[in-house]
Order: C-alpha cells, then structure tokens, then sequence
C-alpha cells in the first residue's frame, strides 16, 4: 500500500467516533421510531416529535441518507426508512443496546486509554466516577455502567449458551463448579440444559454475588440442585469437582494469571475431571479483516474492563492449558457465520482432563 493509500485509512478512524454518535443519536431521539411509525415524515415534522430544531434533524439524517439507512425525496422533502425498514425490531433493538453500551462503557474512559496503558489502571473509570478498581466492581455500584453492561451480557449469554453446552460432556450426577459464575445464570443454565440425577452445580464468586444469586437460583426453581460458595479465584478454589466450567472469564487476565487460575482448577479438580471454557478469542491470522474482536477488545480490556488482560488466540489458550497439566480434548471456534451480522466477538470451547 502507498503512503498516500496508508493516510487515506487514517480516515476511517478519524470519522470512526463522529459517525457512530450520530447513528446512535438518531435512535436515542426517536427519530429512527417516528420514521418506523409514520414513514414520510419531513425534518420540521420530526423535530416537533423528537423535541429538536428542523436543521439539527436534517443535519443528523445527512449520514443515514448517505448510508442507506433511511431514504430523502428531494421533492416533498420527506424521510422514510431505506434499510432500516428490513431489520427486524427485536434484532435492532439488540444492536442499539449494545451500541449504547459502546457509548457509556466505553467512549467514555477511553478518552483515557493512554493514561490507563502506562499505569495499568483505569483511569477514566476514576476520573468520571472517583472509582478506583474494574469496571466489573464499578458495575455493582453504578447503574449507568452496571444496566447497559447487564444487557449486552445477558443478550450474548443467551446466544452463545445453547451451543457451548451442546458441545460439552457433563457426566450425569456430576459434581460442577461455575467458576466466577456472577449471579447464577450460568449454572441455571448448567442444570437445566444438562439435568442429570443427583447434578449438582455450584456457583463461585465474590461474596457479595451471594444475595442476587440464591434469588435467581429459587426464581428459576433450581434452588435444591444449584448453590453458591462465595471466596475469590486467586485466593482458593473449592475443591472435590468433576466439572469446572470457566465462562466469560479468562480473557480478563494477562498469562500469568490465567495459568495461576489454570493450575487452581487443576487442584479442585478429581483426577480425570474436565474444565470446559468458554472464551472470545484473536483469529490465527491476525490480519483475518472478517474479525472484528481485534477492533474492539484491545482498548475494551486495556481502557474500560480491566487496565491489562485481553482475549488471546485459540492456539495460545491451547498452549497454556497444557502448561498447567491439563490434557487438551478439545478446542473448537464458533462459526462465524452462525453470529448475528453485528457480533463482535468470536467464541471458543476448550475442553481439558486432569490426567494425574
């Protein structure tokens, strides 16, 4: 590529932030709604519902009309949706949420991102919150960081649970641990896609998850086959499991770490017991440009999550399972093309036994 060509790619990011507010903007006015509602409405019609000036609203819709996403007739001077008007609304709605949770997990701190690389904290989250610690801790406290995230997770959990438990073995009657399992959605999960005589499923996490996680488990009915151990990973895990299920968790963690977290569940473990592990991974070829996980998570964990840690590629979680005693049984990607359009992250299943 030639220089010239080099600098023209600058410009894809220099617009980068200025484009995503301005689509995000469009539905956070109800502008998106209105069209959706009464097609061919003009920009001082749109204004008096959305509470904004006729000029600011064309202003917005200038972007949309060049993408495709809503449609302009230059002689009634009405919008209707172009694009949009084929995207299902609950599918949609998925993508706003999570743009939303671009906006206010994200954006934000990461105007900080340079600062948090050098200190390996974040410091956005102490800047805009005088919070010092993770975004995790940050969530349970702060309900503007803490309802946006819940969604995003929540909608990925959903999606991504089906498939990671149809391609793990969990023996009937099995004793499993869920590792850092939060509330107790993975283990509902655990229970009732996996029922088994005698299956038990404990949740393991801070001590504070405690209260939200019993009331989950007898909502769900699950009360007498799900508990909880509250404790924290790097301290001990509880041992005498056959399963350990490890979900949403590892790429939060720098090597070091994550071969510590390894090596404890290798402990809890009985021998010829399994850990499952479900995580986003870098593709193999790191140039793949149908991968979007390393566009994102980079500056997510380095700016926003953690202040260090990030997602790796399968061949090096691989590695480092065997490093920690493990024996490798399996390690399959999910097919991209299973995703919806809009997915950021591409998710792993590796499957390890304690051998000895």
């Amino acid at each position: 590529m030639t220089a010239e060509g080099t600098l023209a790619r600058f410009r894809e990011y220099m617009v980068g932030p200025a484009r995503f507010m301005n689509l995000l903007t469009c539905f956070e006015l109800g502008i998106i709604d209105a069209l959706r509602a009464n097609p061919g409405m003009t920009a001082a019609e749109l204004g008096t519902v959305v509470g904004a000036t006729p000029a600011a609203v064309e202003q917005l819709l200038f972007l949309l009309v060049k993408e495709g996403f809503v449609a302009y007739d230059e002689a009634s001077g009405a919008y209707t949706l172009d694009t949009l008007a084929e995207v299902p609304e609950a599918e949609l709605k998925g993508v706003v949420d999570f743009m939303h949770f671009i906006k206010v997990v994200t954006l934000r701190q990461l105007f900080y991102l340079t600062e948090s690389v050098r200190t390996g904290k974040l410091v956005g989250l102490r800047e805009f919150y005088g919070f010092e610690g993770t975004l995790y801790e940050a969530a349970a406290t702060h309900k503007d960081i803490g309802d946006p995230w819940s969604r995003v997770m929540n909608a990925t959990t959903a999606r991504i649970d089906p498939w990671f438990f149809d391609n793990i073995d969990v023996p009937s009657g099995a004793r499993v641990l869920d590792l850092a399992g939060n509330t107790g959605l993975g283990a509902i999960h655990t229970y009732k896609r996996k029922a088994s005589p005698g299956l038990r499923v404990t949740t393991f996490d801070l001590p504070e998850r405690e209260e939200d996680c019993l009331k989950n488990f007898r909502e769900h009915g699950v009360e007498e086959h799900c508990s909880f151990i509250g404790g924290n990973v790097f301290d001990s895990i509880p041992k005498g499991f056959d399963v350990v299920l490890i979900k949403h968790f590892i790429d939060m963690w720098d090597k070091d770490d994550v071969l510590k977290i390894f090596e404890c569940v290798n402990q809890s473990l009985e021998v010829g017991g399994q850990v499952h592990i479900l995580v986003p991974i870098y593709p193999e070829n790191v140039k793949d440009t149908d991968n979007y996980t390393i566009d994102f998570f980079p500056s997510f964990f380095l700016g926003c999550s953690m202040g260090y840690g990030g997602p790796q590629k399968l061949s090096v979680y691989r590695s480092w399972l065997e490093e920690a005693g493990f024996t490798v049984t399996q390690a399959i990607p999910k097919d991209p093309a299973d995703l919806p359009p809009y997915a950021l992250p591409v998710q792993a299943i590796l499957s390890a036994t304690k051998t000895a």
